[in-house]
């Protein structure tokens, strides 16, 4: 399971939604810049930390043209009760199958209970990754205000 590098293009995922139907990765991304964000679980303090986080920097992400997606193995009412209880306000995706993940996209896998690590891409309007940040234990994560900063980075060196 190969880490993806900067400039390949983020492998096609498909994926339920919380509130139903789902989302095609990368292609709901398309045309902005993207975010995918996979934390460990509900359960986890940091991934509710940066999910919360991501949640309120929702206004700077979208005048940065930028659009979040996360996603992780927890089923769909355990994320449909994180959803509410953190007033997420970008779509999460849920019951991912971790070893298609890793397999697709290089994640870090826990064996017992079985979950991903978390993993954060940034992607292109294009669908190709700008950055990622592979995390093998509970910290090591992407934060909204440096994504912000280097998608401004990014277009402005284009």
């Amino acid at each position: 399971m190969p880490r993806l590098e900067n400039g390949q293009p983020f492998p096609s995922l498909q994926l339920p939604l919380v509130g139903g139907g789902g989302t095609s990765l990368p292609e709901d991304l398309a045309g902005d810049f993207g975010v995918v964000l996979i934390y460990r679980g509900s359960w986890c303090p940091y991934c509710n930390a940066q999910l919360s986080s991501f949640s309120r920097a929702k206004d700077d992400l979208a005048a940065a043209g930028i659009k979040v997606v996360a996603l992780s193995v927890d089923d769909e009412q355990t994320s449909t009760e994180l959803v509410e209880k953190r007033r997420l306000n970008f779509p999460v995706a849920h019951s991912a199958d971790p070893d298609q993940v890793a397999a697709d996209l290089g994640a870090y896998v826990n064996d017992e209970p079985r979950y991903l690590q978390s993993t954060g891409f940034v992607l292109a309007p294009d669908g190709t990754v700008l950055t990622a940040v592979y995390s093998s234990g509970a910290i090591g994560r992407l934060v909204p205000d440096d994504v912000v900063g280097f998608v401004r980075y990014a277009k402005e060196h284009s």
